[in-house]
């Protein structure tokens, strides 16, 4: 007999029974359900159950193609997403979600948005409301969702300012920290990203112990929203946020320039967090030197003299 669920408890116990109730029209076996969108059936159980991760919303858009249910699991899935974040974040991840334009200043970790999933993994498992294993992977999910609308048609333009010290705390170890750089390197090379980076040398600066995000929608509504470990704070009237865009032009004028920041990104790739065993760029050229002599520069010069187009046979 399957287990029933209150789908009054949770929005993602109400998507899981509006699944069933779709899946057993269909008549459908959760096997069958599964092999249509290309995930296990225990999948399937675990969303009908409200167990386990939430779905996601190329999820919900497959399951709502397969079940030809109009759309309705992805209307729900932004109620179900919402849930896994505490209060004072929601209203802020709303305004993000109709936002055109995104400007943000993190000082201590990387932007949301930007995250690679094993970072935001080691990122999210430190969290005091963290309660278990489960939690932490809704919460993995749902931040990842988030760039979905990165790569939409129509994606906000993202600026986005890092502290120094983001740069070189090595959240999750070397080998995460090395790839989640080179995402952010990756990233920087799409149209409506900006990455700049406030280096320790400026000193002070109007958003030191925190993160500032500035967000714009498209009837062009702009909200601030001001962060910290445990809390934080949407400042929606006018002029209480043109302070915040003040400071952060501050913040823009004083970070290094975009593609003088990319360098220092690279750089501290290539210093900081190189995979033991691969050569830094300084061992490679010594190595390169090294052969260069035990050859005779044999290698260089016989290239050259290669290179030119051969005499014809007499």
């Amino acid at each position: 007999m399957a287990k029933e669920v209150d789908t009054a408890s949770s929005m993602a116990a109400f998507y899981g029974g509006r699944l069933r109730r779709l899946r057993q029209g269909k008549g459908w076996t959760q096997r069958a359900l599964g092999s249509r969108v290309s995930v296990e059936h225990s999948r399937i159980a675990q969303i009908e159950l409200a167990k386990g991760s939430k779905p996601t919303l190329d999820l919900s858009r497959a399951l709502d193609d397969a079940l030809d249910s109009d759309g309705l699991l992805q209307e729900l899935w932004p109620h179900v997403y919402r849930e896994t974040y505490p209060d004072w974040s929601r209203a802020y991840m709303d305004a993000e979600a109709r936002a055109v334009e995104i400007w943000a200043y993190m000082g201590h970790a990387v932007h949301g948005l930007l995250q690679t999933p094993d970072y935001a993994r080691a990122m999210l498992r430190v969290g005091r409301s963290l309660k278990t294993q489960e939690q932490l992977e809704e919460r993995v999910s749902a931040r990842l969702a988030r760039q979905e609308r990165l790569r939409s048609c129509t994606p906000p333009q993202l600026w986005v300012v890092l502290d120094e010290a983001v740069l070189l705390r090595p959240v999750g170890g070397v080998a995460i920290m090395r790839q989640q750089l080179e995402h952010l390197l990756k990233a920087a090379q799409e149209a409506h990203v900006t990455i700049q980076v406030l280096p320790f040398s400026h000193g002070e600066h109007v958003a030191m112990g925190g993160s500032l995000n500035i967000v714009t929608s498209g009837d062009g509504s702009t909200v601030a929203y001001s962060e910290g470990a445990d809390s934080g704070h949407l400042i929606e009237d006018p002029e209480e946020v043109k302070p915040y865009i003040v400071s952060y032009d501050h913040l823009r004028a004083e970070a290094l320039p975009s593609t003088t920041s990319l360098d220092m990104v690279r750089s501290v790739m290539e210093g900081s967090y190189l995979d033991a065993r691969v050569p830094s760029r300084s061992q490679r050229r010594r190595l390169a030197q090294v052969q260069l002599q035990q050859s005779g520069g044999r290698g260089v010069r016989g290239s050259r003299e290669g290179s030119g187009k051969r005499r014809p046979r007499t």
